[in-house]
């Protein structure tokens, strides 16, 4: 489906030589390729309940279709069309937050995460978190917050941690569900997470 994607950031393990790209260009493709990944066909769903549980009011007008390595999701929203084409939500579980990126599905992909990586994926807190000696995700897998944003966590790699995705979404989800309504600045004393 997004054949030309990879085409466009390179797989790893390719010949520099037979994609005549450069050294340091292949290093960027590599890195925005571990930093960014689309959800297979058959986890869409899934994902996409994961964000309408964390951001209840986006139900039955978007659909999940990337990650990136902090777990914020990309999704297409049906409620904002530019040229009949669903425009892009980024949704932030860690930060509480559903983004509006002004682009569609094809645009995100062809400029947005090539041209801007930083603002789209945080390509250089990335590239931090490996320097620092983090492990990129795996799939089912994001670098979460240890304490979320949204409960005066900060946004610094001291505060990261590799945490299953399903787990992290689903634990940030309740958390917002319980503060949604406080006003900003509630001191949170205690959280407590039970089965």
């Amino acid at each position: 489906m997004f054949g030309w994607l990879t085409e466009r950031i390179g797989r790893r393990g390719d010949d520099e030589s037979r994609r005549g790209a450069s050294t340091e260009g292949h290093s960027e493709r590599e890195a925005v390729q571990g930093a960014y990944r689309r959800h297979r066909p058959e986890d869409v769903a899934s994902f996409t309940e994961l964000a309408i549980e964390a951001f209840p009011d986006l139900a039955g007008r978007i659909s999940c279709f990337g990650a990136d390595w902090l777990g914020r999701q990309f999704a297409t929203d049906k409620a904002r069309l530019v040229g009949g084409e669903p425009q892009i939500l980024l949704l932030d579980a860690g930060a509480g937050e559903a983004l509006q990126v002004p682009a569609s599905i094809t645009e995100f992909h062809e400029r947005e995460l090539l041209e801007a990586p930083d603002e789209a994926i945080a390509l250089s807190f990335y590239k931090e978190w490996i320097r620092r000696g983090g492990d990129a995700p795996a799939y089912d897998q994001c670098v979460g917050y240890k304490q979320p944003l949204f409960l005066g966590g900060t946004d610094d790699v001291s505060n990261l941690e590799v945490s299953d995705f399903e787990v992290y979404w689903s634990i940030c989800a309740q958390l917002l569900d319980q503060t949604r309504h406080l006003p900003p600045g509630t001191r949170i004393g205690r959280v407590s997470i039970s089965k």
